[in-house]
C-alpha cells in the first residue's frame, strides 16, 4: 500500500505563522521534505520547519530556479523519485512549501510527478498563510471590503496583463519576479495605481522590507517579491 503525500503551507517566512494544522501534519510524517534551491543552502520553508522540528527532520529536494526547462524537469523527476520511495514503503510523506501549496507553489509539480510515480498515491494539502495576507497586515492595507474584487498574477505575467489587471479590479497583487519591478511600477503609475501601492520582501526572515511601492523605483528587487495595489480612494466599489 502506498503512503501518503501532504502539502504543508509554511507561511511566507516567519515560524509563528505556521499553522496547528501543519505542524501537527509535520511532526507526524514520516519524512519531511523541503524545496531547495541548491543542496547546500537553508530555504526559507526549511527555516519554518526547522524552527518546530529541528534539522534531524528534514530533507531537501533540490528545484534550481533555472530558465532552462529540460532541467527544471529533471528536477523534478528526480525529486518525485525520491519521494516515492518513501511512499511505497507505505510512509507519510509531508512538503513544506512557502504560502500555500495551492497558490504558485512547488508542491504542485511535485506531486503531479509523483503521482506519475506511484499512481495510487493519496495526496492531500494543508493550507497556509500567503504573502499577501502576511504583506497587508504588516502594512496595514486592507486588500478587500463590500463588493470588491482581487486579481492575482506573477510579476512576469507581461504589460497588457498586468494593465488589464488594474484597469478592473478594486485591488491587484502581484508575485514573484522581482526583476521585473520597474516594469511594474512604471505600468501601474501609468495607470495612476501606484500611489498607496505596498511593497514586501523577505516578509518575516531578516533583511524584510515592508514600504510604499514607489521607493522601489530604481532597485533590484529578490525573486520572492510582493507588491499590493489597493483599491483607490474614492473609487466606486464593485
Amino acid at each position: 500500500m502506498s503512503g501518503v503525500l501532504v502539502g504543508v503551507g509554511v507561511g511566507p517566512g516567519d515560524p509563528e505563522l505556521l499553522t496547528l494544522a501543519g505542524l501537527r501534519v509535520l511532526r507526524e510524517a514520516d519524512a519531511v521534505f523541503v524545496p531547495v534551491g541548491d543542496a547546500g543552502e537553508t530555504g526559507r520553508a526549511e527555516a519554518v520547519v526547522r524552527a518546530h522540528l529541528g534539522a534531524g527532520r528534514v530533507r531537501r529536494l533540490v528545484f534550481a530556479l533555472s530558465g532552462d526547462a529540460a532541467a527544471l524537469e529533471r528536477n523534478r523527476r528526480k525529486a518525485a523519485r525520491e519521494v516515492a520511495e518513501h511512499l511505497r514503503r507505505g510512509e507519510r510523506c509531508a512538503f513544506a512549501t512557502l504560502g500555500d501549496p495551492n497558490v504558485y507553489s512547488t508542491f504542485t509539480h511535485l506531486a503531479r510527478a509523483v503521482r506519475e510515480e506511484v499512481p495510487d498515491v493519496e495526496v492531500r494539502t494543508v493550507p497556509g498563510i500567503t504573502a499577501m495576507q502576511d504583506l497587508a497586515s504588516r502594512s496595514g492595507t486592507v486588500l478587500l471590503e463590500g463588493r470588491d474584487r482581487l486579481a492575482l498574477l506573477p510579476l512576469t505575467a507581461g504589460e497588457e496583463a498586468l494593465g488589464a489587471a488594474l484597469g478592473d479590479f478594486e485591488t491587484v497583487v502581484c508575485y514573484k519576479g522581482g526583476g521585473r519591478m520597474a516594469e511594474v511600477l512604471r505600468v501601474a503609475e501609468e495607470a495612476g495605481r501606484l500611489e498607496g501601492a505596498v511593497y514586501g520582501a523577505r516578509l518575516g526572515v531578516e533583511g524584510e522590507e515592508v514600504l510604499p511601492a514607489r521607493e522601489v523605483r530604481g532597485r533590484e528587487a529578490p525573486y520572492l517579491s510582493t507588491v499590493i495595489f489597493p483599491r483607490r480612494e474614492g473609487e466606486p466599489r464593485g
